[in-house]
């Protein structure tokens, strides 16, 4: 009785470990169990999965549906006259074959009115714009208003029925890391969405307009330009501009014009119907590791300032030489891009607090915009100024900047030929404007050749080596 009294005590103790490792591996909290995270949790579950990763988390569903019904198709319908330079050399034949053009790309409705963002490429040289909804409706679309320097153009479609449209966010909130969605329209496909996130904010592609856009990972091909850029609510941070692509079609990164910047583009052209630039009235540059050894200074962050234009607020606040801007209200300033990203979303007139260093102190003075028009550099004794409208009218084109005054010893016999021309690019960069320009001359020292390519009084186009 005894023997079989131990044989029950022993099973009794076999079963009850059995079970007990069962619990412990293998049941609904087991270390083995499917519902188990392989990453060490925080005490607050919400929290823990707020950054976990698993399908419960990442629904971007309502974000999608919310944004899918904003994005339209954009159809850039252009004409172009083709000549056969074999029959114009050996019949003296003048015609020509008007072939006609289309091009497509994205847009996002921004009014329940019918007011349409894309990207100017987009629609560029246009003779007639078609919109398609994702509801497969159609219509034709009026151009209101372009800026060129940020790829911005704002459309008009007109209906009684009221449109849904996207909610602008804060751009300037955006993190690096956050999760987006990129939504365009290409190829008249309805709405497409994918999702990736910010890999970078501030990115400047040394392009001659935009210096600030917002990089991610979220995959955009080229029909999907001018589409939205949304976080995970559904609200817009962006317009998606460009690809960082050798084959032309996307491999990584893709580029958003920020919301901010494209709102306050959008508001002006609504309101004034042009672009109100403000600016600063510094010249200068980024610091690194570089620039700041050959400038002989510690700091390796801010935008080091190399001149101040005369008459601008950065002047009458006492801004000189030597300083370095350090924050612009509270958006802290580590790169150009940083510094215009922020500029281009204000107007002229507009007061900023700037703070910079001066003799290893900050200082902190108020700064009011100026308008860039009334704004010129100099260099080797030729000092630019912006063209005006009467100057893109008469020799036909939207950009350059002109000759105001000659002072360089060597040109002052050739100044009564040179004064009012029109530089077009300067070392094959595109002259855009006096921003542009600045910056591209800053960077070039007194002693090397510039070449420059420019059009004259009459429309002759021309190159000569300073």
């Amino acid at each position: 009785m005894k023997q079989y009294s131990q044989l029950f005590l022993v099973a009794l103790l076999s079963g009850a470990m059995t079970l007990g490792a069962y619990k412990l591996l293998f049941d609904t909290n087991g270390y083995f169990s499917s519902n188990k995270h392989p990453l060490t949790t925080l005490a607050n579950e919400s929290y823990a999965k707020k950054v976990g990763l698993s399908g419960d988390v990442l629904d971007f569903t309502e974000a999608a549906d919310k944004t899918i019904h904003t994005v339209v198709h954009v159809k850039n319908v252009s004409y172009k006259t083709v000549s056969n330079p074999m029959l114009e050399y050996f019949y003296g034949y003048k015609g020509g074959q008007t072939q006609e053009q289309v091009g497509t790309g994205s847009g996002v409705i921004i009014s329940e009115d019918g007011y349409i963002v894309t990207n100017n490429h987009v629609v560029k040289d246009a003779s007639a714009i078609e919109i398609t909804l994702n509801n497969k409706k159609s219509y034709k679309a009026k151009l209101i208003g372009t800026d060129s320097k940020m790829d911005i153009a704002l459309l008009k479609i007109d209906s009684d029925e009221k449109f849904p449209y996207t909610i602008f966010a804060n751009s300037d909130s955006v993190k690096v890391g956050e999760w987006v969605l990129a939504v365009g329209n290409p190829y008249n496909l309805t709405s497409t969405v994918t999702a990736g996130i910010v890999s970078a904010k501030a990115r400047d592609l040394g392009t001659s307009g935009i210096q600030s856009f917002i990089q991610t990972d979220a995959a955009v091909n080229p029909g999907n330009s001018g589409g939205a850029l949304v976080n995970t609510r559904g609200d817009l941070i962006g317009i998606n501009t460009m690809i960082s692509s050798i084959t032309g079609s996307y491999v990584g990164y893709s580029f958003a014009v920020p919301s901010n910047i494209a709102r306050k583009i959008i508001e002006d052209l609504m309101e004034y119907g042009n672009v109100q630039r403000g600016i600063l009235g510094v010249e200068g540059g980024e610091l690194n590791a570089t620039a700041s050894r050959e400038l002989g200074i510690n700091q390796t962050e801010g935008f080091y300032i190399n001149g101040v234009t005369k008459n601008s607020g950065a002047e009458r606040s006492g801004l000189q030489k030597g300083d370095i801007i350090v924050k612009l209200d509270d958006h802290k300033v580590s790169t150009f891009a940083d510094l215009s990203g922020y500029i281009n979303t204000k107007r002229p007139d507009d007061k900023i607090l700037v703070t910079y260093t001066r003799d290893g102190k900050n200082r902190v003075v108020p700064v009011i915009l100026s308008k860039n028009e009334f704004f010129s550099t100099e260099f080797k004794g030729i000092e630019f100024e912006n063209i005006n409208d009467a100057d893109k009218k008469r020799l036909n084109i939207n950009y350059g900047v002109k000759i105001k005054s000659i002072t360089n010893e060597k040109l002052i016999p050739y100044s009564t030929e040179l004064k009012g021309n029109i530089i077009l690019s300067i070392d094959n960069v595109r002259a855009t404007d006096i921003e542009t320009v600045s910056k591209l001359l800053n960077n070039k020292e007194e002693s090397q050749s510039v070449r420059l390519e420019m059009i004259n009084k009459s429309g002759e186009v021309f190159r000569i080596i300073i």
